[in-house]
Parts: structure tokens; C-alpha cells; sequence
């Protein structure tokens, strides 16, 4: 991944031509450490993230912003007391060093106009978003930092702010393409040529590295193998990318692997994937960033946001399995059940012959062709009372079996729901569809709802079941979780609209809805490919679906949330739509499949 200081120049001139001049109308902070900062300008409205997270830091305007929490943090509203309507004048960035400098034009509480600073640090897990006031005075930040964190600088509030260290690196805005050359080969002779200009240059991401190595040599050879030629190879490719930043040539590319996932971007063409992934210009900058860490910050926020649901349900899910393991030994113990029937029946049929004080009773056993057994007996009790003692024993492993056969199926059962749930978290991207997945585990017990009294007081509107449209224009319904997934099958469905689901995985019911109409091939096959995608195996290359019209569905008495079963039935085999795919049907742009 290149958000480097080249990227985030180019990421800044391109920022520019956009915000510069636009008001700030709004501020949320989604997560501890993200804010959203909506801007408004002549030419339209935009929406611009800022992350500190140390996984996934950036700065780029969104079409994605997180959605944000009730009651916003005690941070957000000092950034809105400051920020709230100011006017973005200019950005800034220091050489190619991965900070940028947001001054805003703002009114202070007594009406007088101030100079406001944001300095938006990447630097992976030192990324930070800081507040500064006219006086170069921290405000505050998003992450706070005191001498026992660090010695070199202090972000805390009433502190002078400084600029991060810059690297002892050179610069190519300071020097030649033959200087910066000359320089990487100064480095030891066993070096990777992708390494000596990680080394010596600085403002590169190692990906435009291994790239200028491999447009320099084909491949990534140590400097001991290289000659004066290549030296001269390299300054010309590194001419070129001085030229690129200052000429302001972004080219924004986003590399797929085969799976269509996002591996990499950068903010020029990459040559060194060959076949392995495939690149897609984009529009912007923005764009290439907004894309890549989509899906990356949603698992992130979903961990974080619904990590006591995960851990519980890991945590009952392994205690229904210890239980289900137990049972199991419990009932191979009761399949001897049937011998001490036969012990009982013996023993009755010779009480004439038999005496009390007998430790064992050696009869024929006219269930096997009269063969002598060895039946043990407790001498203190009458043949008589030894025969009800096994007949008591029988009677006892039948119930057990019974009764731990039950036991099993639904110790079966709740297993396979733990494992629906975790699919509904995995795929919930907003704390909305996460609160409706808690209140449907506190519906079945295994939780105690949170709700305050202002949650009692109003009604709860319920989510929107996810709506598609087929490239030939049949609606498509597809359930968020559990509960959805039993009323869109049982309530809102048609009974001749056609089922879908995922074959013996978790995941969402799918409903094509055919208004009385014949389904297409084509409508079939994308409502089957929604139902893959939306389930656990919708990274395999091609899953089984199973679909039948929603008369043949049935749910037991008692049954868990989202579970039916269904006897009249086809399977197709389809390949999961895309999460662009997804998008794309969304916004009724779906194309062939």
C-alpha cells in the first residue's frame, strides 16, 4: 500500500482544487479515532475523512462515511466549537513528509476571526489529528501523547505544537535524478536495489520501490550486480517520478487479485503484479483511498463496535460444544441398554433355579442359540429383586437416550445459530444493524437488552430490508439478519416469489419477488448470486444455492430465528456477486451475469 509522501502531495494538490473555499457545515467523529468533516462549497458538497487509526490512516473525501453514534464525543464538540463554520483557506505539507496542515478561517466565541490549524499525521500507528489554535497552541488531538509515550515532542493540550522529525532521507524536490542514483548505490553492495532507495530517498512507499526497481532491472537484484547502465536506467525512472510530482500527474490505480479483493493502489500505473492482480484507474485520488478501505475499516468497525457480541457468542458457542461432547459420551454409555433388558428377562425366566446370595447368575442365553452368559448379581437382593434392578437400569438408559438425543439436535441446532449470528455481525456495516442483531440474542436469552429510559419512550423503526434490482429490472430482497430473514420469508414475501439461500451455510434469505410474473434465467441467476454473496461462502469461487417459491417453506414450532426448512427444491451453482456488483444492483445499475 503507497500512502506515501508522493501520494499524500499529489493527494494534497488534488484536496485543494476541491475544498479550498468551502465552509465546514458539519463535524461527526464516527470512532475514537476518525472524523468526518462536511464541507460545502459553491460547486457542491463533500464529505471529507480524516483517520488516525493506526491500521488505516489517511485523509480523502468519502461517498462511504461511517455511520455516526448517537451522542458524539466530548472531542467532536471542542472540534465543532472551533471549527464549526470556518472556511477552509489552504492546505500544506512540508517537502514530501506525510502530514498535511488544514488552516481554516474561524470565529472565536467572542465573534473575532481566528486562524485554526489541523495537522493530520500519517505515520501507521503515530497517526494523529491534532488541533492547533493562532499561537501554534494544541488545542487538543485526537491521540494524546506525554513524555513517558514519547521524548522527542508532547501532544498534549497548551503545548507548542512541532512538526513530526522528518526523515534523514533525501528529497527529490532538492535534488537531481543523477544525484538522487548515485545515491542509492552508494549503499553496501549486498543491498536489494528496492531497499537502497528505501533507504536513501525519501517520500516513497517500498511498492514505488520494488516499481522503480523493476522498471530499472526486471526484477529486484542486489547492487553488487548492477553496472554503470543501470545507474543511469534508474535516474531516468526516477526523473520521471520527479517530473510526475511536480507537474501534479496523478494517474490513481487500484490493483484486484483474482477474487476481485483490493491488494494495492498507488497514484501511478504498477507493472511488477504482471498477471497476479489487475489494476483499475479511477477518478481521483479520493476515490482510489475510499475504495481500497471500504471493506478493510468495516470488519475493523464491526470488531470493534460488536466485539462483546463476538466474544459471547465464541463463548457460548464453545460451551455448547463441551455440552454437546459430554452428552455424546453420556449416550454411547446408555447403548448397553439393551443387554440388561435381556439380563432382566433371563433372570426371570430361571427365578425357579436361581438362589439369593449369588454373585453372579451363569444361564443360557436363549437369544443367542442357548449359549452360556455370565450375568453379575448383587447377593444382598432376590433373583426376583435383581431382575427389576435391571429392568430399572433399561428403563432408565431409554428416557436418557430420549432425552439426550433432543438434547443433541438442539445443542446442534443453537451451534449452527451461533454461527448464522456471526455471519449477520461479519456482514453488518452500521451499528444500527448491529443494535437490531443484540436485541434479537436478548429476545432469545442469551443477553440483557441495554435500553434507557429515551430508548423506552420511542418506537423503534425498523431497518429496510436491502433492495437490489436484477440487470432486467426484478426486485430483489435480501434479510440483514436472523429476524429480517424471518419476516421478509414469512410476512413480506409473496407465496409465489421465489426463495433463495446459500446451500448448508449461514447467510440471508433471498427473495426475488415476481409479482405474479415468470422469472427470467437472468433474474434467477442474480437473485441466486445475491444469496452467495450475501452468506459465509461469499469468497468461494462458486456456491451451491438452493431456491424453491416461498409456499414450500416451513418453520417449526420453536425454531431459532431465520431457520426453515424446505423438502421441494433446486440447486444452482453460481459465483458470488462482488461487493461492486452489490453497489452497482443498489443504485439499479446491475449488469449481465
Amino acid at each position: 500500500m503507497a500512502l506515501d509522501g508522493i501520494y499524500l502531495r499529489l493527494l494534497k494538490n488534488e484536496l485543494e482544487s476541491i475544498l479550498v473555499g468551502s465552509r465546514v457545515e458539519k463535524i461527526h467523529q464516527p470512532t475514537k479515532n476518525e472524523f468526518v468533516f462536511h464541507f460545502r462549497s459553491r460547486t457542491g458538497a463533500y464529505k471529507l475523512l480524516l483517520s488516525a487509526s493506526g491500521s488505516t490512516p489517511r485523509v480523502n473525501i468519502t461517498e462511504h462515511p461511517p455511520e455516526n453514534p448517537a451522542n458524539p464525543p466530548m472531542l467532536c464538540m471542542l472540534f465543532r466549537k472551533h471549527l464549526s463554520g470556518a472556511i477552509l483557506k489552504g492546505i500544506e505539507q512540508s517537502g514530501l513528509e506525510r502530514a498535511l496542515l488544514f488552516r481554516f478561517d474561524a470565529v472565536n466565541e467572542i465573534g473575532n476571526r481566528v486562524l485554526r490549524t489541523l495537522a493530520v499525521e500519517i505515520m501507521a500507528a503515530y497517526s494523529n489529528i491534532i488541533l492547533i489554535d493562532e499561537e501554534n497552541r494544541i488545542i487538543d488531538s485526537i491521540k494524546r501523547v506525554d513524555s513517558l509515550k514519547s521524548s522527542v515532542r508532547e501532544i498534549l493540550p497548551g503545548r507548542e505544537y512541532i512538526s513530526p522529525p522528518p526523515q534523514d532521507k533525501l528529497s527529490l524536490l532538492e535534488i537531481s535524478a543523477d544525484e538522487a542514483a548515485e545515491a542509492v548505490f552508494k549503499n553496501l553492495p549486498g543491498t536489494a536495489l528496492s531497499s537502497a532507495i528505501l533507504k536513501t530517498i525519501g517520500g516513497l512507499s517500498p511498492l514505488v520501490c520494488r516499481e522503480l526497481a523493476f522498471l530499472a532491472t526486471g526484477s529486484d537484484p542486489n547492487l553488487s550486480e548492477l553496472n554503470e547502465n543501470t545507474k543511469a536506467t534508474l535516474a531516468f525512472f526516477l526523473d520521471q517520478l520527479k517530473l510526475r510530482i511536480e507537474k501534479n500527474m496523478a494517474e490513481p490505480y487500484i490493483y484486484y487479485d483474482n477474487h476481485d479483493s483490493p491488494v494495492d493502489f498507488c497514484f501511478m500505473p504498477i507493472s511488477q503484479y504482471g498477471n497476479m492482480a489487475k489494476g483499475v484507474k479511477l477518478n481521483s485520488l479520493s476515490q482510489v483511498l475510499d475504495e481500497f478501505y471500504y471493506e478493510k475499516d468495516r470488519i475493523l468497525r464491526i470488531n470493534s463496535r460488536a466485539s462483546d457480541l463476538i466474544k459471547l457468542i465464541n463463548k457460548l458457542s464453545e460451551r455448547t460444544a463441551r455440552k454437546l461432547e459430554a452428552q455424546r459420551e453420556e449416550l454411547k454409555q446408555s447403548e448397553d441398554r439393551e443387554i440388561k433388558k435381556i439380563y432382566a428377562e433371563l433372570i426371570n425366566a430361571n427365578l425357579y433355579r436361581l438362589k439369593k446370595g449369588e454373585s453372579f447368575y451363569v444361564l443360557e442365553n436363549f437369544y443367542d442359540e442357548g449359549k452360556e452368559i455370565k450375568i453379575p448379581a448383587k447377593p444382598e437382593l432376590t433373583p426376583a429383586e435383581n431382575a427389576r434392578l435391571y429392568y430399572k437400569e433399561f428403563r432408565k438408559a431409554q428416557t436418557a437416550e430420549k432425552i439426550l438425543r433432543e438434547q443433541i439436535e438442539k445443542g446442534f441446532e443453537e451451534i449452527n445459530y451461533f454461527e448464522t449470528v456471526l455471519d449477520a455481525l461479519s456482514r453488518a456495516p452500521s451499528d444500527s444493524e448491529i443494535d437490531d442483531i443484540r436485541r434479537e440474542l436478548a429476545e432469545g436469552g442469551y443477553i440483557k437488552e441495554r435500553r434507557s429510559r429515551k430508548d423506552l419512550d420511542k418506537k423503534r423503526a425498523a431497518l429496510p430490508f436491502i433492495e437490489l434490482k436484477s440487470p432486467d429490472g426484478f426486485k430483489v430482497l435480501v434479510g440483514r439478519n436472523n429476524t429480517q430473514n424471518d419476516r421478509l420469508s414469512f410476512r413480506k414475501a409473496a407465496k409465489d416469489d421465489i426463495w433463495f439461500h446459500a446451500q448448508k451455510v449461514p447467510g440471508s434469505h433471498v427473495i426475488l419477488v415476481t409479482e405474479g410474473k415468470e422469472p427470467t434465467k437472468e433474474a434467477m441467476e442474480f437473485a441466486a448470486a445475491c444469496a452467495a454473496a450475501f452468506s459465509k461462502a461469499r469468497n468461494a469461487t462458486t456456491v451451491p444455492v438452493d431456491y424453491t417459491e416461498v409456499k414450500n417453506l416451513k418453520k417449526p414450532p420453536g425454531a431459532k430465528p431465520g431457520y426453515v426448512i424446505y423438502h421441494v427444491y433446486s440447486t444452482m451453482m453460481i459465483k458470488p456477486l462482488s461487493d461492486k456488483e452489490i453497489e452497482a444492483a443498489k443504485a439499479g445499475e446491475g449488469k449481465d451475469f
